[in-house]
């Protein structure tokens, strides 16, 4: 493979050739515009330009579950580069949390491209080692903007190594004079310039990602404290119930961690998904990753939803509380039910998740049996996000969700946060 540059779509395009001649910048684009195949694509020029010295490029990640898969995607396309992880978590990869090692590693392999997969967490380990950087991308780069991880984005800046920031979610300051100014990512000095930042009606009629289609769900139950688990779990049976799609694939947000394990644990929902014939995966900070009722690690449940959301056949429930919300790309869901109110940069994460476009789409839509952006022709014509609606506390969180729709997919704009 001379270069991955041939395959870019437009927008991409952009992206990577300001990325040939800038140290730093913003990539802003919508979630599933495939920032991470521009961040591969740098990536892969830096390794194969001649003559060159061996290059050490960090990529960072908001969570060890994303960290993994990022490098599952560097490593398909760049198989001949050394890779460390520098977390907590598991891998089969060399992994440290020590900055001597993960020095000692580095200095071993002094012939080889050498790629480290880190968390904005752990970010200080690698900075506090000998390696010599040469570039590093900030994944979900939004979230370098809060106090705890500030410090070492700034400290990178500081160090002029060349950085990028690939988000869909910029978090920015009000103000230039007030304490958090700094952190904001309108601070040119720290987070570089705009080097692309596309509209999501661009990726929509190029056919890249799908329009998101907000489905009400009304419901009379009344939803108390006590009763939370329960009154998810008879909403979640009857709009599973209405889902007229062949083997869904459905991802569901509860709203804490508590009241997910209770529905788990104190309602039958779980055999009553199993009598409707469907997988069930679950995945919480503080429980785990289960497939079907059994524990596992999570290269293994993370390589399972890939495998299942790529199989037409495969028809599975997901439930967690936030860890799949950010960056996860998991192939093939068709629809999102929200069982908990979002902040805006989440509801849009969250929005991103199901409006990937089908992979027997793309393929009819490269050779020419149907043209991009007509949706009537595609088998998934819509990612659908589904709210139920008890009372005001609903209609408040489909109000928003209609709104972020709007703002995002209907006028361009890029859902802003502060910091």
């Amino acid at each position: 493979m001379d270069s991955l540059k041939d395959t870019l779509r437009p927008h991409q395009l952009r992206a990577y050739d300001k990325m040939t001649t800038e140290k730093s910048g913003q990539i802003i684009i919508p979630t599933g515009g495939g920032k991470t195949y521009i961040m591969i694509a740098d990536c892969h020029r830096l390794v194969t330009t001649t003559p060159r010295n061996p290059q050490t490029i960090v990529i960072v990640a908001p969570r060890i579950l994303l960290a993994n898969q990022l490098s599952n995607e560097f490593e398909s396309a760049l198989p001949n580069v050394k890779i460390a992880h520098v977390h907590s978590g598991e891998t089969h990869h060399f992994s440290t949390t020590d900055h001597r090692f993960l020095t000692h590693w580095s200095c071993s392999n002094p012939q080889y491209d050498k790629l480290i997969f880190t968390t904005y967490h752990s970010l200080h380990r690698v900075l506090d080692s000998m390696v010599n950087i040469n570039r590093i991308y900030f994944d979900e780069a939004h979230n370098g903007t809060s106090k705890v991880f500030f410090r070492q984005i700034k400290r990178v800046a500081d160090s002029q190594i060349d950085r990028f920031f690939f988000t869909a979610t910029p978090r920015i300051s009000r103000s230039k004079n007030s304490i958090s100014a700094e952190r904001g990512m309108n601070n040119a000095e720290i987070y570089g310039d705009k080097l692309e930042e596309t509209a999501a009606k661009e990726l929509i009629d190029s056919g890249t990602i799908l329009y998101p289609k907000v489905i009400p769900f009304k419901t009379d139950r009344e939803r108390t404290k006590l009763n939370a688990h329960e009154v998810d779990c008879d909403n979640l049976k009857d709009i599973i119930t209405s889902l007229t799609d062949n083997n869904p694939k459905v991802l569901v947000s509860a709203p804490t961690t508590r009241i997910l394990w209770n529905m788990l644990t104190q309602t039958d929902i779980k055999d009553w998904l199993i009598e409707q014939e469907y997988n069930i995966m679950h995945i919480t900070s503080k429980h785990g990753a289960v497939i079907n009722g059994k524990k596992v690690g999570r290269e293994e449940f993370f390589q399972t939803l890939t495998d299942w959301g790529k199989d037409d056949n495969k028809k599975f429930v997901i439930f967690h509380y936030s860890i799949l919300s950010e960056g996860i790309n998991v192939p093939g869901l068709t629809h999102s039910i929200m069982l908990r109110n979002l902040p805006t940069i989440e509801m849009a994460q969250t929005i991103g998740r199901v409006i990937r476009i089908h992979q027997q789409d793309l393929d009819d839509m490269k050779s020419g049996k149907i043209p991009s952006g007509q949706f009537s022709l595609y088998r998934k014509k819509h990612g659908q996000i589904v709210v139920p609606m008890t009372g005001k506390y609903g209609k408040r969180i489909a109000d928003r969700l209609q709104s972020v729709v709007s703002y995002i997919f209907i006028e361009g704009i890029p859902p802003l946060a502060y910091v």
